[in-house]
């Protein structure tokens, strides 16, 4: 997921009409997420089992480590980064860099506040969507509602693939 948003570098803009959630609480963002659905990109085509750990760096940026299995050629894939907050730790709009100076928006513009349960995560443009959660599966509602919210955004969903999770499959 994340790691395909190097193909944005420099695009660190928001999407139009589109607002990162406020009250964001960095620190409770922190752990596993696991990609339930996306929009299509080469730059993740064909990976199941995606799913992004998110620690603090020493100097306080966030370290990403995005993970996703790759069937074709039966090997697990995997890209580090490191996020920043553009505005401030409480807003959810974070720039992404897998490639030195090179950095892409991550708008997180839906989130679970009690529980941070589940997010919806766009780019700088429409172009780009993510439902991620902390379980590698949710209901059919919670899908509908993903789905819903981001028809109400203007996301055109002709491409979104709900990422496969398989529970038995070994990770390196």
């Amino acid at each position: 997921m994340i790691a395909g948003i190097v193909a944005l570098a420099g695009c660190t803009g928001l999407p139009e009409d589109i607002e990162p959630v406020t009250g964001f609480d960095g620190d409770q963002y922190l752990g596993t997420w696991y990609e339930i659905a996306r929009l299509d990109h080469s730059f993740e085509r064909g990976l199941t089992n995606v799913r992004a750990e998110y620690s603090r760096n020493e100097d306080g940026s966030i370290k990403v480590i995005n993970r996703g299995y790759n069937a074709e050629e039966e090997q697990w894939e995997e890209a580090d980064g490191r996020a920043v907050f553009v505005e401030d730790e409480n807003t959810g709009h974070l720039k992404v860099s897998f490639f030195g100076p090179f950095y892409a928006s991550y708008v997180v513009f839906e989130l679970d506040k009690d529980e941070y349960s589940y997010a919806y995560v766009t780019g700088y443009d429409r172009g780009y969507l993510w439902f991620l959660s902390r379980t590698p599966e949710v209901s059919e509602e919670a899908i509908e509602a993903f789905r819903d919210r981001a028809r109400a955004e203007g996301f055109d969903l002709d491409e979104l693939i709900l990422v496969e999770q398989e529970k038995n499959l070994e990770e390196p």
